[in-house]
């Protein structure tokens, strides 16, 4: 068959592409600048876990307040107001003041997913049923936007299997937008050497030599498009203009990697981490990873970050083992949810909530200028669902730190009924709080001004 003259082989499309969409994203960080010569960062953390929480005072795994409160009940008191800690909660009750609970919280996009797709839409809010269904952008990353051009990087994304998934089963958080989720990293050893060893043993020289070379490929697809856009028919042009935000956005990561070379790297020991850590022995696994979520913070290579510490799908995992490396059970980690054992539920969310709190704890006691990171981190914790049911309403959620951003705590807030609103209303709070100024995100419908000080 002859070729027509808007015919477009392989190789001309991609030409030079293979080396730039190759790319490694070095962005690292930022050494801190001189706290006392700065205004002190602001952060934001967003980490989930799955397979539900455990609510046994409710049939079928949706909590009845109206019975009396369990002491195993995930919920850490019942009646809205002053804080009170139970045996789950019981990690968090050293950091009261600290913590705030908000019942009755969910996105109106997930009500028609499974509890196994909740992972998907937590940090987005999409109504991936109907409207978005590849998604869309995530609260972490309308922040990194805004604020990423503080720190070498953006944003740092991490979880416990890595990837992206599926839609319907994802192992991100974070999404650039619809169709665009971010790979999340997983290996210890390999987000340590990100951060603190981007260049791989070359010279800033060398680094910034293929970072040029980089640039004029990216350069040169951008200019061959010009000439093959009129030889496109409409439904081309719009796979190509997809595909050209791509290289843009290349474009954009080298510009900014160029310039950070000219910024020294933080310099962290490795000998302070367990990089090698297996996951049979999950709290060390965990611990390292908030370990080396923490030192991106404190050394300020970002200031914007996300952790999914399981995945709704993790079957093909050792993570489906965890509660058995951690507890003993006997079965997978998401049977937990569906047989609810009276011996080992409430103890899997105490043992998850030991770990969390052993985070926020790291971030309490490492001073900052005259208060603490805590108090300029604001620190979102959940699921999308309870055990059993899967149920995507009223997620548990926990919102921590911020004090400085303008957050206060110490209460369990219910927004119930008439006082319902959408989770994406303390996404709002959220980047308002990091000086990311925003109206509406996703369904919200304003402000969460209950928990604005």
């Amino acid at each position: 068959m002859k070729q027509k003259s808007w015919h477009l082989s392989r190789r001309e499309l991609l030409k030079g592409g293979g080396i730039a969409l190759a790319l490694p994203f070095l962005d690292s960080m930022a050494w801190a600048k001189g706290a006392e010569n700065i205004a002190m960062p602001k952060r934001m953390v967003i980490s989930y876990f799955s397979y539900g929480a455990y609510m046994p005072n409710g049939a079928n795994g949706i909590q009845d307040m109206n019975k009396p409160a369990h002491e195993w009940t995930w919920w850490p008191c019942q009646e809205a107001g002053e804080l009170t800690f139970n045996k789950n909660s019981a990690p968090f009750a050293p950091l009261k003041d600290q913590v705030s609970y908000l019942e009755g919280l969910d996105h109106e996009g997930g009500w028609s997913l499974g509890g196994h797709s909740s992972g998907d839409v937590f940090a987005t809010g999409a109504d991936m049923k109907e409207h978005e269904k590849t998604n869309n952008i995530s609260v972490d990353q309308a922040a990194a936007k805004v604020m990423g051009h503080h720190t070498r990087y953006a944003s740092l994304v991490m979880s416990s299997e890595g990837g992206t998934g599926s839609y319907g089963a994802s192992k991100t958080l974070s999404h650039y937008g619809p169709g665009r989720p971010i790979p999340s990293l997983h290996k210890p050893q390999d987000i340590f050497n990100r951060l603190f060893k981007p260049y791989a043993g070359k010279t800033t020289d060398q680094v910034r030599s293929e970072l040029s070379r980089e640039k004029s490929v990216l350069d040169l697809i951008l200019s061959q498009y010009k000439s093959l856009n009129n030889r496109l028919g409409t439904a081309d042009q719009a796979k190509m203009e997809e595909y050209l935000e791509s290289v843009r956005a290349l474009e954009k990561r080298v510009d900014r990697t160029t310039a950070w070379t000219h910024t020294p790297l933080a310099k962290v020991n490795a000998n302070e981490f367990n990089l090698e850590v297996s996951y049979k022995d999950p709290q060390e696994y965990l611990r390292c990873m908030y370990d080396l979520m923490f030192v991106a913070l404190q050394t300020d290579s970002t200031r914007v970050a996300t952790f999914q510490t399981e995945s709704e799908n993790s079957s093909q995992s050792e993570l489906w083992n965890f509660a058995t490396y951690a507890l003993g059970y006997k079965g997978a980690t998401h049977d937990i949810a569906h047989k609810r054992p009276a011996d080992y539920s409430g103890q899997w969310d105490l043992w998850r909530n030991q770990q969390h709190a052993y985070f926020l704890n790291r971030l309490r006691t490492t001073k900052e200028g005259d208060s603490n990171m805590l108090d300029n981190t604001v620190v979102l914790w959940g699921c999308g669902h309870p055990h059993a049911s899967h149920s995507t309403h009223n997620y548990p959620i926990q919102l921590a730190g911020g004090r400085n951003l303008g957050f206060k705590h110490g209460k369990l807030h219910k927004f119930v009924g008439d006082k319902k609103v959408p989770l994406s209303n303390l996404f709002v709070s959220m980047l308002n709080s990091v000086d990311v100024p925003t109206e509406s995100f996703a369904d919200s419908t304003g402000e969460m001004k209950e928990l604005r000080s």
